[in-house]
C-alpha cells in the first residue's frame, strides 16, 4: 500500500456524482436515498475502516475536519468517465449515485472537476411516497426549506453519516446486515418541532449554499438502534 502524505490544514470533501440523463432522470426520492446509502457504504468499506486500507487516511482526514459533501451530476460520456475513478456506485430504484474517497477541496480529478454542481434538481414526486416501513431508518427533511436535489442529497448524506458516527459496533453491523435500508421523507410540519427536540441526530447546515447558516435540514430516526 502506498503511503498518503496528508496536510492537516487542507480541507477534504466527499464527492458524490448522480447520474441524470435528460430523457430519463431519476426520481428525486430515489436519488436522495441512494446518496444517503452511498455515504454509509463508503464509511463501512474496509478500504475506509482498515488502517492499511487505501482510503483510510483520506477518510480520517475528512472526518477530523468538516464532513463536507459535494454533489455533482453527470450524463452520457461524463458518467462513463466518472466511473473509471476508484469509488462505489449505488443503484437504488431509478437512481444511480457514485461516491468517491475524500479529496482536497481544491484538487478535484479531471474526470469530475468539470461536472456541474449548481442547479442539480429533480422534480418532487407528484404523489407522496409511501409511509416508511415500521421500524425503518428515516431521514426526515425540514418541510419549511426549499433545496435543490443536489443540496438535499448532501444533507441526507450528512444525516446518515451523523447517525453512523453515533452508533456502536453492534448497531453498525446490524445496519450493514440490513443493506443500509433507509427512507427519505419530508416531515409533517406539525411533527417537525418534536423531531428537532427529540435528541436524535440533527443536521445544521453551514450555509455555504442555498440556505441560511445554522438551518436545521434533516433529523435522522433509526428506531431499531435506539436513535
Amino acid at each position: 500500500m502506498s503511503t498518503i502524505e496528508l496536510d492537516s490544514t487542507v480541507e477534504y470533501v466527499l464527492p458524490l456524482v448522480v447520474h441524470i440523463e435528460k430523457d430519463a432522470p431519476p426520481a428525486r426520492t430515489d436519488a436522495l436515498e441512494a446518496a444517503a446509502r452511498a455515504v454509509l457504504v463508503l464509511l463501512a468499506d474496509e478500504r475506509s475502516t482498515a488502517p492499511e486500507g487505501e482510503w483510510y487516511d483520506a477518510v480520517r482526514a475528512w472526518q477530523d475536519n468538516r464532513i463536507r459533501k459535494v454533489v455533482r451530476r453527470a450524463r452520457g460520456a461524463e458518467w462513463r468517465r466518472a466511473g473509471t475513478l476508484p469509488g462505489i456506485t449505488i443503484a437504488h430504484a431509478s437512481a444511480e449515485v457514485r461516491v468517491y474517497p475524500p479529496i482536497p477541496l481544491d484538487a478535484w480529478p479531471k474526470e469530475l472537476v468539470k461536472l456541474q454542481v449548481s442547479g442539480t434538481d429533480l422534480d418532487a414526486p407528484t404523489t407522496p411516497p409511501p409511509a416508511p416501513a415500521v421500524g425503518q431508518a428515516v431521514l426526515w427533511l425540514n418541510p419549511a426549506l426549499e433545496m435543490t436535489a443536489g443540496k438535499a442529497m448532501a444533507q441526507v448524506g450528512h444525516g446518515a453519516h451523523i447517525a453512523w458516527m453515533e452508533m456502536g459496533p453492534a448497531a453498525r453491523e446490524a445496519w450493514v446486515a440490513r443493506d443500509f435500508d433507509l427512507a427519505v421523507r419530508v416531515a409533517d410540519p406539525l411533527a417537525w418541532p418534536a423531531l428537532t427536540a427529540s435528541g436524535r441526530p440533527v443536521v445544521r447546515d453551514a450555509g455555504f449554499t442555498e440556505i441560511a447558516p445554522g438551518s436545521c435540514t434533516v433529523v435522522t430516526q433509526v428506531p431499531w438502534a435506539g436513535i
